[in-house]
């Protein structure tokens, strides 16, 4: 899928009774340049007049009502609504710093899938982080990178931004599902959504930068932050996530086994929508003609839009398929970024593309491993 050079973007705020602190933030945003398509502030029944003052500060800030509660819920509505092509994730306390968008955006042009903010590489830093939080994150970091064959510095850090065309990788919880009963969450909908993707992009092998960021003390207001805590639920969000990459792994190995007793001499693996409903596709498997993955027809590499439209059917069907439901095979291609001439952003001033490269941009390499499974980022200092 060819992305665009001029990406539209998307800042997605989750709010919580924030009201005094967007009075600083939504202007600091909103004079970013090149400017942002669009400021979503997503609120969670705010009680202190947080949506009137956003609307007051950012005459075209685009409020909308969570769907349930907890930041992941949030976040996922942010995702949901998102009309560019690109979407940061920024928290509302004034600790992100919205001058390192743009640092983020021409990451995410010069070939990252997701970018992701790192207060411990060189360039970045933190106001706010205590040693205790410090030490901690950096053995969560050494588990994180253990279980996906990563080389994260900075797990436990939601400033992040991604294309929009990978969210169906990211297989967050529907908005559209009731809240469950007696105050229950929905795995994803808490405060776990950061490690959640962190771990997901990893484990769908897709190109991760890290970018240098500087992290302000919140400007008013308390933390919600519990070290312990918090970091409990972390490790166990890693050990679910590592379960849960595994079991998918595994099925498509079977697939893989079962289309391979079905595969013509000299053809590609063939599989029934039985089989995909159960495992999603075996690399090189073939969907109404078109070969899936890295396979190559006439001599010539299968259209990667195709391989977008047959892995968002297959997720639909691994993910239906516990409730019996169809799965199809005629899966149409996600909207995503247009290809071609893309437009000026709202103050007129372009993203510059540079050389398409593994460059991060302070200065490291970031590289898969190849495994399909994770990716390690290796750093070298520049010469």
């Amino acid at each position: 899928m060819q992305r665009s050079g001029n990406p539209r973007v998307s800042v997605v705020v989750p709010t919580r009774n924030e009201a005094r602190n967007l009075e600083v933030v939504l202007p600091a945003v909103a004079a970013v340049r090149p400017a942002v398509h669009e400021v979503i502030v997503v609120d969670g029944n705010s009680v202190d007049g947080t949506v009137e003052v956003a609307r007051r500060v950012l005459p075209w800030v685009r409020v909308i009502t969570q769907s349930r509660r907890g930041k992941g819920n949030a976040m996922a509505c942010g995702f949901a609504a998102a009309t560019g092509d690109i979407v940061v994730m920024f928290d509302a306390d004034g600790s992100a710093d919205p001058a390192e968008i743009p640092a983020f955006v021409r990451a995410l042009i010069a070939g990252a899938d997701f970018a992701k903010g790192s207060r411990f590489v060189r360039g970045g830093g933190s106001d706010d982080i205590t040693l205790l939080r410090k030490s901690g994150n950096a053995g969560l970091n050494g588990v994180a990178n253990a279980l996906f064959g990563t080389s994260y510095t900075d797990l436990c850090y939601g400033y992040n931004a991604f294309w929009l065309d990978i969210l169906p990788v990211l297989d967050l919880p529907d908005i559209a599902l009731p809240a469950p009963p007696e105050g229950g969450m929905l795995w994803g909908d808490g405060f776990e959504i950061e490690t959640v993707l962190n771990c997901r992009v990893a484990a769908a092998g897709l190109k991760i930068t890290e970018v240098p960021s500087m992290e302000r003390e919140r400007i008013f207001g308390q933390s919600n932050l519990r070290t312990f805590a918090d970091g409990s639920r972390v490790l166990r969000t890693l050990a679910a996530e590592r379960r849960r990459a595994q079991k998918r792994r595994s099925e498509r190995v079977q697939l893989e086994e079962s289309a391979r007793a079905l595969t013509p001499p000299g053809g590609f693996p063939a599989i029934t929508a039985e089989l995909l409903a159960q495992h999603g596709p075996p690399t090189g498997a073939a969907l109404n003609g078109h070969a899936v993955s890295a396979a190559t027809v006439n001599g010539s590499q299968v259209d990667t839009a195709v391989n977008s439209a047959v892995n968002t059917a297959v997720d639909q069907a691994v993910n239906h398929a516990g409730a019996g439901a169809p799965a199809s095979t005629n899966g149409a291609a996600p909207s995503g970024p247009a290809a071609g001439t893309a437009a000026a952003d709202q103050s007129g001033a372009r993203y510059p593309r540079p050389p398409q490269s593994n460059a991060s941009p302070d200065g490291g390499a970031a590289r898969r491993d190849g495994a399909g499974d994770g990716l390690a980022f290796m750093e070298e200092e520049a010469s």
